[in-house]
């Protein structure tokens, strides 16, 4: 990952709306000359390779290089307004689960929630499952690759309130973003809810690679062999109602990131969005 895609430190600015990053003309320049894109073979080898990579990642980087994501109870209150009554149960999946960052706060925060969280890493699942807070009785993990194995061999069909899906289908190569729709709209319950965040267009970490790493538009391949999509809007809704959900919400998040080290203050751009399964 490039190391914006890890900032820590981020001004209060933040604008939500349906208009994204407009860009100046020397970005403009630099988008339309990288047109170069890297091979099939090397390609076809981070394909075959992916699952290597993230689990290289999680090797080098444990559970040090993401902080706990207690932001998201704030910015997706379906979280906890989705239940019927107080004491109802709230079966969440979190699809693509990293080391926990996102479960582990949850977990903590509401006692009437049971959590099916997946990864493509077995390397990831293992420091999940040896976390402190990990409960056995309040948390399933498993091993997965969305694109290939379906989730209903860990999760009933038709059972999910609230799916996560973040920082995650940015990760998956375009052609296999549907089947991965697909697999965790069959194991939703009618009327459940998809909430998503990832990159958005012209997210300052697009704008950040050099030639020579991109695969295809919008699709770039970082240093250590993982690889990064950037959303549109248009897209995103493209991609999610042609899977069968409805658009409750689709926005970008803009943001200004201040790198300390480098002493640059930046414009991060992601997509933050909300998708229904319909009754």
């Amino acid at each position: 990952m490039s190391q914006f895609d890890s900032l820590r430190s981020e001004s209060p600015f933040q604008n939500k709306g349906q208009s994204g990053r407009i860009l100046t003309n020397e970005e403009l320049e630099k988008l339309q000359r990288d047109q170069t894109l890297v091979s099939d073979f090397k390609q076809n080898k981070l394909e075959k390779e992916a699952q290597k990579n993230w689990d290289l990642f999680y090797k080098r980087n444990t559970t040090k290089f993401f902080k706990d994501r207690h932001w998201t109870t704030r910015e997706f209150e379906e979280l906890k307004a989705c239940r019927k009554f107080d004491a109802q149960r709230l079966v969440l999946l979190e699809a693509g689960c990293g080391v926990g960052n996102c479960i582990f706060p949850l977990l903590a925060e509401d006692a009437n929630i049971f959590v099916y969280a997946c990864d493509f890493s077995p390397r990831a699942v293992e420091f999940v499952q040896k976390n402190p807070l990990f409960c056995s009785e309040r948390c399933k993990v498993f091993q997965c690759d969305l694109t290939t194995e379906d989730l209903q061999a860990n999760i009933q069909a038709d059972s999910v309130d609230v799916a996560t899906l973040i920082f995650v289908l940015s990760a998956i190569h375009p052609d296999k973003m549907r089947l991965t729709l697909e697999n965790i709209y069959r194991v939703l319950k009618p009327g459940g809810i998809v909430l998503f965040r990832d990159y958005g267009l012209y997210d300052h970490a697009m704008l950040r690679f050099k030639s020579g790493n991109k695969l295809g538009e919008n699709f770039y391949v970082r240093q250590d062999g993982t690889r990064s999509f950037f959303f549109s809007r248009e897209l995103l809704a493209e991609l999610f109602t042609g899977v069968g959900f409805q658009s409750l919400v689709n926005e970008y998040v803009m943001r200004e990131t201040v790198n300390k080290k480098e002493g640059l203050c930046v414009p991060r751009v992601f997509l933050q969005s909300k998708f229904r399964k319909p009754d």
